[in-house]
């Protein structure tokens, strides 16, 4: 690329970043500012640079072939689009407009000029994100569970646009890499304190259609900066501390969860520090080396339109949720106090009208009870849950984390359900075809166990203190005290009410109880 053939607009609080390092990589032509004060600044520290009032200096002028605007969000789209119409390269900061449609518009745009757009999602160039998702591509991890970030800080704070927009599309943008996938569920709740239409913290909720869930946690009223992601697998977590120095900014904690007796067991290691050094780089430079390469080559870049369009879809729907909240207050409890008079409520939990919990009922970190579900006594609801609407829950049921317990299925007392298993309610389902008409009953009796991962196929009735293995697929009625696994379950045996696999004779090699055959599966005959 030919020297001096950059301009910077905007040079406050993010944008001087940009002027610096464009400068030190020595393509920085001119800099762009409307406030008198940044102007004189930036003249005495970059002597060699045009310093500049006016755009249209910028759009005129044919040795500049890339901009970049670190302007307010709102100016975005009317920035780039000016930009791209005068035949010039465009770095935008995120997000990449206000909205959807003018984020689409500005994809066609640079696809008909045959001009590159970038947009200003950092992280991907970041040593410790390029790692760990090289790590989690190997498999050493696992598969993805669960992903959550928290990025707080004291300030920047802000007026044209609220944290969401602010702070969330860095981790949006990272989650959605990750995943490969699109949200199937989106929820965010968010707190106005200084401003009654400008939210100052949010906490999103993400699912995924593979059964990965993810949550963001953003704020500028948090004492002291935060910047975290921590990546959950079946084979262990990783964790990007960027307040960290760079020799702990990536952490592996190979953690797993063994299952005895039908039940999880944490299962800790020593965690250990991941060696980046040799791949550091200021994370803003490798951008804004990756912006000239993509001039440079033609090639569409890591960040692209596309990619910031993908990431203001999920900006423009979590927006819609708060904004529904603040216009339908009457439309969610949200508990938080986390005690009521009979049952505890995580404050990130959301419960409908028209619920009924029992006492002593516990419902945890983001869960959700859709209006008409009825739960039990002295029931433990797991993280990101969603139960009805008109779901019927027992007492002393427990439910795992990610589990959607759907309209039409029953769960009778002492019900556990392991985490992220599926239960269906419609046999044949279209998205282009509405067939809540076609629900079919699902009803899990007494004390059955539905193992982790398993998938209960709607219509069936899962027989009394059966035990459904993790993954089994169960397509057919499962009988008293059957023990199920496979895909179609098929039965392997036979196990006790304690969980524990009977032996030929029907007698539990544990607790002893005897039991015989019906024409339902088993029942029990004597204990000693």
């Amino acid at each position: 690329m030919d020297k001096k053939s950059i301009a910077v607009i905007g040079a406050g609080y993010w944008g001087k970043n940009l002027v610096r390092n464009f400068h030190q990589l020595g393509v920085l032509k001119a800099i762009c500012d409307g406030t008198q004060s940044i102007r004189e600044e930036m003249s005495k520290t970059y002597p060699d640079v045009a310093i500049i009032d006016n755009i249209n200096t910028i759009l005129k002028d044919k040795a500049i072939k890339g901009v970049v605007i670190a302007a307010p969000a709102a100016l975005h789209y009317d920035l780039a689009e000016k930009v791209l119409q005068a035949g010039k390269h465009v770095f935008v900061e995120k997000p990449l407009s206000l909205n959807h449609a003018d984020g689409d518009k500005l994809i066609r745009l640079a696809d008909e000029k045959q001009k590159i757009l970038f947009v200003g999602h950092i992280l991907h160039y970041h040593a410790a994100v390029i790692r760990l998702k090289e790590m989690i591509k190997s498999g050493k991890i696992g598969r993805l569970q669960y992903i959550y970030s928290r990025r707080l800080s004291f300030g920047k704070i802000r007026r044209e646009e609220n944290i969401l927009w602010s702070f969330a599309p860095h981790d949006i943008s990272i989650i959605l890499s990750l995943t490969g996938e699109e949200p199937s569920y989106i929820d965010s709740v968010g707190s106005n304190f200084l401003h009654a239409k400008v939210a100052d913290v949010t906490m999103t909720n993400l699912k995924f259609p593979s059964g990965i869930g993810a949550h963001i946690f953003v704020s500028w009223l948090n004492p002291y900066k935060e910047q975290k992601l921590v990546i959950v697998g079946s084979n262990g977590m990783l964790v990007f501390d960027d307040t960290e120095p760079v020799e702990n900014k990536l952490v592996l904690y190979p953690h797993t969860i063994d299952w005895k007796n039908g039940l999880p067991v944490p299962n800790k290691a020593e965690s250990v520090s991941i060696d980046i050094k040799d791949i550091w780089e200021e994370p803003l430079k490798a951008e804004c080396k990756a912006f000239l390469s993509a001039i440079e080559t033609n090639k569409k870049p890591l960040t692209s339109g596309d990619e910031g369009l993908r990431v203001l879809k999920i900006l423009e729907l979590s927006q819609q949720s708060l904004e529904q909240k603040e216009s339908k207050g009457d439309h969610f409890t949200i508990h938080h106090s986390p005690f009521t008079n009979d049952y505890f409520a995580h404050g990130t939990a959301i419960i409908d009208n028209n619920v009924t919990i029992g006492k002593g009922s516990k419902v945890w970190h983001f869960s959700h009870i859709l209006s008409g579900a009825k739960i039990g006594e002295n029931c433990n609801i797991g993280q990101n849950v969603v139960i009805g609407p008109d779901a019927i829950v027992g007492n002393k049921c427990k439910i795992q984390n990610n589990v959607s317990v759907y309209k039409g299925v029953t769960l009778e007392d002492g019900v556990f359900c392991g985490p992220s298993m599926v239960f269906t309610n419609i046999y044949n389902p279209r998205a282009e075809i509405g067939k809540m008409d076609q629900v079919r009953a699902t009803l899990i009796r007494k004390g059955a166990t539905l193992g982790a991962n398993s998938t209960i196929i709607c219509g069936h009735t899962i027989g009394s203190y059966a035990f459904i293995g993790a993954g089994a697929v169960v397509t057919k009625d499962v009988q008293d005290h059957a023990l199920m696994a496979g895909n179609p379950a098929k039965q392997i045996g036979w196990i006790c009410q304690c969980g524990e696999k009977l032996n030929a004779k029907l007698k539990c090699p544990v607790c002893k109880k005897q039991y015989k055959k019906t024409k339902d599966g088993l029942m029990l005959t004597k204990s000693e």
